[in-house]
């Protein structure tokens, strides 16, 4: 006992040892100690090798847990509860507050870009939906119908009555597929458009933007022949454009071109489009077609219906002259041959440029005279968030010989095909890839043994807040559902492999809302998402969001270190969310996945 008490004395109470300056003060006690012991081992050398090893062995076990414990322990916090904002907050999109408009300017309508609230003036409620919400009626069958009271709006009924966008029938509102290009409906519209473009058929066009969407129903047309779409629209007179898209199943985001450039990578879309969207085209120096070229792979496809195309036909219904139109048209075409388009085919009121992947085109640019100029280097072409829109072209890189349109795998082969871009990721290689196309399969598997409404008609619109390379959006692919891939602005660029592998998604902050109303998805997912960024977003806040944008009766599933598994329950358990914690596909100790349900209003 006493060699164990003089060991015990050579530590601090921490248990740790003593520091320099502590040894060379205690030489001479050190001395007659080690006199002493020197004195026992003759006869106690046996037993006291033996105790010293019994020593050592406790310690050990004391300091070391076994692997599946965690050496932190988890996150608590205090519980709360979370009041119901009030109904005029029914549609609340926080950074597109309409509210907030009058404090910002008219020039280029950038009183309709993102201005989110501060931090003091952030709801701290849950979004009630609007009397007489019912639950979204399932795919198929919501692309053409929905239900009133769920989106409230009878503005564009209204003044869009002679187009056929929709019409109110009872308790629903009816999308028959019209459109102000759409006379015949989008079925034929997309039909022409196919005759124009035969890419549109044997899957070498895969993904599409659709600025200033309307209800989304070109977008919807594509779905039933294996084109992806984002359809874009900002809040404006015409009252949840995107709310009605999203309603009705179809990917789309509120948003709109103005003076920053959209959330989106360079050279990701195959085909982008403008049915009468009403973007001046032409005006401030061609800025927004030099947005929609950034955005827009080598080898895609520009499509513009409406005004100035066919004007000779079209010209007395649009409140001008013959002259002007013919003007308008002469200086669009100018303008986007001096961007590396050409005219790739028109006929009716369809006409269709392709962007150049030549570069001999683009070398050009580097005349001091040419207007608009090459982009220098001194930005990122992928930066996109809070970026403002630059008057100059973004040059494809050279060196990307496989990411132009023609030389892309056709889809579906694209899909778990490595693409050229992920040697830009820091440690992204076609093995890891692969290894991640893999453990996504495997993760989607046992995520369905646990929510089986995954994979049925119960889940259409779907969210992965934190993708790296889509691989979730893959591995569920073929279920009657589609997925928004959110990069975070502050992680890796990755979104630009995600739109190689032909899928969709957006950069954002998850310190800010999304660019959503409301009630817009069925399930979201999240994996490690509070690890990686807890230090800048506060829980809570990312929690209310997800609660905001999550329909009534949808689902989370949160996959997340157990540090943090505790703390998102009780905060989840305040937003009146059902959760239960389950083992990963592999039942490591170190994650935990929380399977949670926003309960249905007979709940609330």
């Amino acid at each position: 006992m006493w060699i164990i008490n003089s060991l015990n004395i050579m530590k601090h109470k921490d248990g740790k040892p003593f520091s320099q300056h502590d040894k060379s003060s205690k030489v001479v006690p050190m001395t007659i100690m080690l006199v002493v012991l020197c004195g026992f081992s003759f006869y106690l050398g046996g037993i006291f090798c033996s105790e010293k090893n019994k020593i050592e062995a406790t310690d050990v076990t004391k300091a070391v847990p076994s692997p599946t414990e965690s050496t932190v322990a988890p996150l608590q916090i205090k519980s709360v509860s979370f009041p119901e904002c009030s109904s005029e907050y029914q549609d609340y999109t926080p950074c597109t507050d309409p509210r907030r408009w009058k404090k910002y300017g008219l020039h280029r309508l950038t009183f309709m870009e993102r201005h989110c609230p501060p931090v003091f003036e952030r709801k701290e409620c849950l979004i009630p939906p609007p009397d007489g919400y019912k639950p979204p009626i399932r795919w198929p069958k919501s692309r053409d119908e929905c239900w009133y009271r769920n989106v409230p709006y009878n503005w564009i009924n209204k003044q869009k009555s002679n187009q056929n966008w929709l019409r109110k029938e009872g308790e629903k509102f009816l999308f028959p597929g019209g459109g102000t290009m759409f006379p015949r409906g989008v079925g034929a519209y997309v039909d022409l458009m196919q005759d124009l473009i035969p890419e549109l058929k044997d899957g070498t066009v895969r993904t599409a933007i659709d600025t200033g969407c309307g209800v989304a129903s070109w977008g919807g047309d594509l779905l039933d022949r294996g084109i992806l779409t984002v359809s874009l629209a900002p809040r404006d007179n015409h009252e949840a454009q995107v709310q009605f898209a999203l309603e009705r199943g179809i990917p789309a985001i509120l948003g709109i071109i103005s003076t920053q450039r959209l959330p989106f990578p360079s050279n990701s879309f195959d085909m982008a489009h403008c049915s009468r969207c009403l973007i001046p085209w032409a005006e401030f120096g061609g800025i927004y077609l030099l947005e929609i070229h950034r955005i827009l792979r080598p080898g895609g496809f520009w499509v513009l219906s409406g005004p100035p195309v066919n004007y000779e036909n079209r010209w007395r219904g649009w409140n001008t002259t013959v002259e002007e139109q013919r003007s308008d048209y002469e200086k669009l075409h100018e303008l986007l041959t001096s961007m590396c388009f050409k005219l790739y085919n028109k006929k009716d009121d369809i006409a269709v440029w392709q962007k150049s992947s030549d570069n001999s085109c683009y070398s050009q640019l580097s005349n001091p005279d040419a207007y608009p100029p090459k982009c220098d280097d001194s930005l990122e072409p992928d930066s996109a968030w809070y970026t403002p829109l630059r008057p100059c072209v973004v040059v494809p890189r050279p060196k990307l010989k496989k990411s132009d349109l023609d030389s892309m795998p056709k889809w579906p082969e694209r899909l778990h095909v490595a693409p050229e871009r992920i040697s830009d990721v820091h440690g992204g290689s076609a093995s890891t890839f692969k290894h991640d196309d893999s453990k996504w399969q495997v993760r989607v598997k046992h995520y369905k043994k646990l929510l089986p409404a995954l994979g049925t008609e119960k889940i259409r619109n779907v969210m992965d807040m934190n993708t790296i390379y889509g691989g979730f959006a893959a591995a569920v692919v073929d279920d009657p559902l589609w997925v928004m891939n959110v990069v975070s602005s502050f992680a890796a660029n990755t979104l630009a492999v995600v739109y190689d592998r032909g899928l969709i998604g957006a950069y954002h902050d998850w310190c800010e809302a999304f660019s959503t109303y409301p009630r817009t998805y069925d399930l979201l997912h999240l994996d490690g998402h509070f690890t990686a960024e807890s230090n800048r977003c506060e829980m809570k806040h990312v929690l209310l969001e997800m609660d905001r944008i999550l329909r009534p009766g949808g689902y989370a599933v949160i996959r997340e270190s157990v540090y943090f598994v505790d703390a998102i329950s009780t905060v989840a358990k305040g937003m009146r969310w059902g959760c239960r914690k389950e083992n990963t596909e592999y039942g490591v100790g170190k994650e935990k996945l929380l399977i949670c349900q926003k309960k249905t209003l007979a709940l609330f």
